[in-house]
Protein backbone atom coordinates (compact mmCIF):
# COMPACT_ATOMS: atom_id res chain seq x y z
CA UNK A 1 0.00 0.00 0.00
CA UNK A 2 1.36 3.40 -0.99
CA UNK A 3 1.45 6.33 1.39
CA UNK A 4 1.44 10.09 0.84
CA UNK A 5 5.17 10.12 1.63
CA UNK A 6 5.75 7.63 -1.19
CA UNK A 7 3.68 9.78 -3.57
CA UNK A 8 5.82 12.86 -3.01
CA UNK A 9 9.07 10.88 -2.99
CA UNK A 10 12.14 13.05 -2.75
CA UNK A 11 10.31 16.23 -3.77
CA UNK A 12 9.92 17.36 -0.17
CA UNK A 13 13.58 16.73 0.60
CA UNK A 14 14.68 18.45 -2.61
CA UNK A 15 12.71 21.54 -1.61
CA UNK A 16 14.33 21.53 1.83
CA UNK A 17 17.81 21.15 0.30
CA UNK A 18 17.18 24.00 -2.12
CA UNK A 19 16.00 26.15 0.80
CA UNK A 20 19.18 25.27 2.72
CA UNK A 21 21.27 26.27 -0.29
CA UNK A 22 19.47 29.63 -0.52
CA UNK A 23 20.16 30.20 3.19
CA UNK A 24 23.86 29.45 2.75
CA UNK A 25 24.17 31.74 -0.28
CA UNK A 26 22.34 34.55 1.52
CA UNK A 27 24.71 34.14 4.49
CA UNK A 28 27.62 34.46 2.06
CA UNK A 29 26.20 37.69 0.64
CA UNK A 30 25.53 39.06 4.13
CA UNK A 31 29.13 38.34 5.17
CA UNK A 32 30.81 39.74 2.07
CA UNK A 33 32.71 42.30 4.16
CA UNK A 34 33.55 40.01 7.11
CA UNK A 35 37.29 39.32 7.35
CA UNK A 36 38.29 35.64 7.14
CA UNK A 37 34.74 34.54 6.22
CA UNK A 38 34.73 31.44 4.01
CA UNK A 39 31.99 31.22 1.39
CA UNK A 40 29.93 28.04 1.70
CA UNK A 41 27.67 26.21 -0.72
CA UNK A 42 25.63 23.04 -0.74
CA UNK A 43 26.65 20.10 -2.90
CA UNK A 44 23.07 19.44 -3.97
CA UNK A 45 23.75 16.12 -5.72
CA UNK A 46 25.61 14.71 -2.71
CA UNK A 47 22.95 15.97 -0.29
CA UNK A 48 20.14 14.38 -2.31
CA UNK A 49 22.06 11.12 -2.59
CA UNK A 50 22.40 11.08 1.20
CA UNK A 51 18.73 12.03 1.64
CA UNK A 52 17.65 9.11 -0.53
CA UNK A 53 19.57 6.62 1.56
CA UNK A 54 19.16 8.31 4.94
CA UNK A 55 17.58 6.40 7.78
CA UNK A 56 14.95 8.40 9.65
CA UNK A 57 15.97 8.68 13.29
CA UNK A 58 13.67 9.74 16.07
CA UNK A 59 14.44 11.35 19.40
CA UNK A 60 14.13 9.09 22.43
CA UNK A 61 13.62 12.01 24.80
CA UNK A 62 11.42 15.06 24.42
CA UNK A 63 14.29 17.38 25.32
CA UNK A 64 16.63 16.18 22.56
CA UNK A 65 17.71 18.98 20.27
CA UNK A 66 16.90 18.84 16.58
CA UNK A 67 19.46 19.88 13.98
CA UNK A 68 18.57 22.63 11.56
CA UNK A 69 18.77 21.68 7.86
CA UNK A 70 22.09 23.54 7.54
CA UNK A 71 23.56 21.82 10.62
CA UNK A 72 22.49 18.38 9.41
CA UNK A 73 23.98 19.03 5.97
CA UNK A 74 27.22 20.25 7.53
CA UNK A 75 27.31 17.11 9.67
CA UNK A 76 26.74 14.93 6.61
CA UNK A 77 29.50 16.68 4.62
CA UNK A 78 27.20 18.16 1.97
CA UNK A 79 28.30 21.75 2.69
CA UNK A 80 31.46 22.68 0.83
CA UNK A 81 33.71 25.73 0.99
CA UNK A 82 34.23 27.65 -2.22
CA UNK A 83 37.68 28.45 -3.57
CA UNK A 84 37.71 32.08 -4.75
CA UNK A 85 38.68 33.08 -8.27
CA UNK A 86 40.50 36.15 -6.96
CA UNK A 87 42.06 36.08 -3.47
CA UNK A 88 41.29 39.01 -1.17
CA UNK A 89 43.49 40.90 1.27
CA UNK A 90 41.28 40.06 4.28
CA UNK A 91 41.03 36.33 3.40
CA UNK A 92 37.29 36.61 2.72
CA UNK A 93 36.36 34.13 -0.04
CA UNK A 94 32.99 35.74 -0.92
CA UNK A 95 32.89 37.17 -4.43
CA UNK A 96 29.73 39.22 -4.72
CA UNK A 97 29.15 38.70 -8.44
CA UNK A 98 29.57 34.94 -8.14
CA UNK A 99 27.30 34.79 -5.09
CA UNK A 100 24.57 36.86 -6.72
CA UNK A 101 24.64 34.70 -9.84
CA UNK A 102 24.49 31.50 -7.79
CA UNK A 103 21.69 32.92 -5.65
CA UNK A 104 19.64 33.85 -8.74
CA UNK A 105 20.03 30.39 -10.20
CA UNK A 106 19.27 28.73 -6.85
CA UNK A 107 16.11 30.84 -6.49
CA UNK A 108 14.94 29.73 -9.95
CA UNK A 109 15.67 26.08 -9.07
CA UNK A 110 13.75 26.48 -5.79
CA UNK A 111 10.79 27.92 -7.69
CA UNK A 112 10.89 25.02 -10.17
CA UNK A 113 10.94 22.47 -7.32
CA UNK A 114 8.06 24.26 -5.64
CA UNK A 115 6.06 24.26 -8.88
CA UNK A 116 6.71 20.54 -9.36
CA UNK A 117 5.49 19.84 -5.82
CA UNK A 118 2.41 22.01 -6.41
CA UNK A 119 1.63 19.98 -9.54
CA UNK A 120 1.88 16.75 -7.54
CA UNK A 121 -0.51 18.17 -4.91
CA UNK A 122 -2.90 19.34 -7.62
CA UNK A 123 -2.91 15.85 -9.14
CA UNK A 124 -3.68 14.35 -5.75
CA UNK A 125 -6.56 16.81 -5.22
CA UNK A 126 -8.01 15.90 -8.63
CA UNK A 127 -7.79 12.21 -7.78
CA UNK A 128 -9.56 12.76 -4.46
CA UNK A 129 -12.34 14.85 -6.06
CA UNK A 130 -12.68 12.42 -8.96
CA UNK A 131 -12.05 15.05 -11.66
Amino acid sequence: MSTIKDYFGLNEQALQMRNTRLELLSQNIANAATPNYRARDLDFAAAMKRAGSQVNLSATQGNHMRLSPIQSNIASGAVVYRVPLNPSVDNNTVEMGVEQAKFGRAAAEYQASLQFLENRISGLRKAIRGD
